[in-house]
C-alpha cells in the first residue's frame, strides 16, 4: 500500500474495515450493526 501512496496508519485503517465489514455482513440487528460500524469508522 505504501508503494500507492496510502500511509501506515490509512492502510490499518482500510483492512481492519474490509476485516470487519465481511463480519458484519452476518449481523442481523440493525442498530447493533449501525453502532459497531460507528465505533470502527471512529478508530
Amino acid at each position: 500500500m505504501k508503494q500507492r501512496g496510502i500511509h501506515e496508519k490509512e492502510d490499518k485503517a482500510l483492512l481492519m474495515y474490509a476485516f470487519s465489514n465481511s463480519v458484519l455482513s452476518s449481523v442481523k440487528i440493525t442498530e447493533l450493526k449501525q453502532r459497531i460500524t460507528k465505533i470502527i469508522a471512529n478508530k
